[in-house]
């Protein structure tokens, strides 16, 4: 993931760390992943062996790890919990991050689900890692406050250098086996459902300050919120924050087309669409894209089914025949 190119290079520029090998998905893995970053040039211009692995509790991938006799491991955007026989491996053990203000929303997109719930805060976690998800020992927290025009992006490369920063900070005593750590207590916070692309479909008939920050939770470098036009997916990259006082309409609604993109009509007011696409194309200007394809006033986007509505807000099960 992104935020471990801020860890790589941390421990790159640290003169008393001898990195034993970068481990990375192969190629083929790291292109389904959202977020996915690519470590192996920096690595290989300092030097550092690259080694190409998705899954560490293999055997094999195990006994990989106990030939580098590490004395600790950094654990950045790894998206397969780790097992007891390779976290036991590291003299020091494994050190990892969870964007997020543990024990608060422990498991996936925690960044995704506090903008898109209209969170004014997260934070980035460091932690020793346990087997269980996101449970193991705090070394150290930050808070990241998440202003209203932020995006899934923008807070991820906050938790990306506030990452780097603890992990600056605490690395001699990660290495001596000293660094502070606290327990969390399993019966605080709560545990995230994992999100899927077809979760990303908006629900007009909501507040137009809901609309945005879901728009904004699930931009790129994410799958994106998408509506649906006669059955075809429309995908909403950018849409400005309301200001409380725009128009109204039916949800879903098209209101009108102008220079500065598509005012799509919510529950309350609306929202102005300032970015959009086809489903296999760049975000691209609204008002460009949607005098390119027809989309004009009085077009509306399909209504969401409140089970469908349950679901994305992480409130309910998958309905039957609807896509992951």
């Amino acid at each position: 993931m992104h935020e471990a190119q801020a860890a790589l290079t941390t421990l790159l520029d640290c003169p008393f760390v001898r990195l034993a090998a970068v481990i990375t998905p192969p190629d083929t893995d790291r292109r389904g992943l959202s977020g996915a970053a690519d470590l192996t040039s920096a690595a290989r211009a300092a030097g550092v062996p690259v080694i190409y692995e998705s899954n560490l509790n293999a055997p094999g991938a195990t006994e990989t790890v106990h030939a580098l006799h590490p004395d600790l491991m950094v654990i950045v955007g790894w998206t397969r919990l780790l097992g007891p026989e390779v976290l036991s491996v590291p003299r020091n053990g494994c050190v990892g991050f969870h964007a997020s203000l543990l024990p608060r929303h422990r498991g996936r997109a925690p960044v995704n689900w506090a903008i898109l719930r209209g969170e004014p805060v997260t934070g980035n976690t460091m932690l020793l890692l346990d087997p269980g998800a996101d449970t193991g020992d705090i070394v150290d927290q930050v808070r990241i406050p998440i202003g209203p025009e932020d995006t899934c992006g923008t807070v991820y490369d906050r938790v990306a250098r506030a990452g780097a920063g603890m992990l600056r900070t605490h690395l001699p005593a990660l290495l001596a086996g000293t660094a502070p750590r606290h327990a969390q207590n399993p019966a605080e916070g709560d545990v995230l459902p994992r999100r899927t692309p077809g979760m990303g479909v908006i629900d007009w008939d909501r507040p137009a300050f809901a609309v945005h920050d879901w728009v904004r939770a699930l931009t790129t470098p994410y799958p994106g919120a998408f509506g649906l036009l006669e059955g075809e997916r429309v995908m909403v990259w950018r849409t400005r924050p309301p200001s409380g006082d725009e128009p109204g309409g039916p949800p879903g609604a098209v209101l009108d087309v102008g220079p500065e993109g598509v005012r799509v009509a919510t529950r309350e007011g609306s929202v102005l669409v300032t970015a959009m696409s086809g489903p296999d194309e760049p975000p691209q200007p609204a008002a460009d894209w949607s005098r390119r394809t027809g989309v004009r006033p009085g077009t509306r986007f399909a209504a969401v089914p409140p089970a469908v509505s349950r679901w994305v807000l992480g409130e309910g099960p998958r309905p039957e025949g609807v896509a992951r």
